[in-house]
């Protein structure tokens, strides 16, 4: 399993002594009313969207490629929103970090299937690859559905040591565990174990481990060829879920979907194509909570010129 960060008295050292203040006021922050974070974190979204040009950029680009027949206009509302759904990601995340169970299980309902299924796959010692789109959402949803059923997160440890500590601390409030994204042979294991592990596989991570299938109006999108390998050689079931955002500050949806049992495994190819039209059907469910600031198409075959 994944070695986890510790606290250490370096952590203290005044040179993260910014990150610990900023650590703070978030903190601060999130102690406010719901409906007054809610507008803290749309508001911080419209500066973030006045100064973030280069992100603005290649949002606009996204949604170009994936949407071709959406107009300019609707675009631009799109990435308002898109916006918006940023700032609140920043307060979410304190949310999930800092808030009580108690207090997170006032703002939010489980929809769709329900998480009976997960109860019963769990129950049968099955394992579940939780598909966890990144969505804004994604640090308040993985503490919504670790406290239903708590799993193992995957996660890309991060470079600054005192953040590292402080995602790894919040998120196991609702994990019994975390593992990092290239521990593969760790991920199978737990999922043989029946375990809950939660999986990502809608961004571009390079040429390597990956295959060209569509993904909405681009023909050949990089897409990784990990959810095949883990399905195969684990037998885990399948289960997408869209931690959506209720409009005008009134909470969040859990949307859990159908669990898959018996995936199309054939070869690495047909599981990707198959598997983003999962991710598709999901985006579609909030597209303006979508993390369309990412250069999701950013690999090209050889010899094809950049999308950006």
């Amino acid at each position: 399993m994944t070695q986890l960060p510790k606290f250490s008295m370096e952590l203290l050292h005044p040179r993260y002594w910014p990150i610990w203040s900023g650590v703070g006021l978030l903190w601060l922050l999130v102690q406010l009313p719901y409906p007054v974070i809610y507008r803290v974190g749309c508001g911080l979204g419209h500066i973030a969207q006045r100064y973030m040009k280069r992100r603005v950029k290649i949002a606009n680009r996204n949604l170009e490629l994936s949407f071709p027949e959406m107009s300019a206009q609707e675009r631009h509302r799109m990435i308002r929103k898109n916006f918006e759904s940023v700032g609140m990601g920043l307060m979410e995340t304190g949310m999930a970090w800092f808030w009580s169970d108690k207090r997170m299980a006032r703002w939010f309902e489980v929809t769709g299937t329900g998480m009976e299924p997960v109860h019963t796959l769990q129950a049968q010692k099955t394992g579940v690859l939780l598909i966890g789109i990144h969505f804004l959402t994604l640090e308040i949803g993985a503490r919504m559905f670790g406290m239903q059923a708590p799993g193992i997160g995957v996660y890309r440890p991060n470079d600054n040591p005192v953040i590292d500590l402080l995602q790894t601390w919040g998120r196991m409030r609702s994990n019994k565990s975390m593992i990092d994204r290239k521990d593969l042979k760790g991920m199978i294991r737990a999922l043989k174990n029946g375990e809950v592990i939660w999986y990502a596989p809608d961004h571009d991570y390079g040429k390597q481990s990956s295959v060209f299938v569509p993904f909405f109006g681009v023909e050949k999108t990089a897409t990784t060829t990990g959810t095949w390998m883990l399905a195969k050689m684990s037998k885990a079931a399948i289960v997408p879920f869209v931690p959506r955002r209720k409009p005008d500050g009134k909470g969040y949806e859990l949307m859990m979907l159908e669990p898959e049992c018996t995936p199309p495994l054939e070869d690495a190819e047909t599981t990707a194509r198959w598997m983003n039209g999962i991710v598709e059907k999901c985006i579609m469910l909030a597209p303006e909570q979508y993390m369309w600031l990412h250069r999701r198409f950013k690999t090209r075959p050889e010899g094809e010129p950049s999308r950006y």
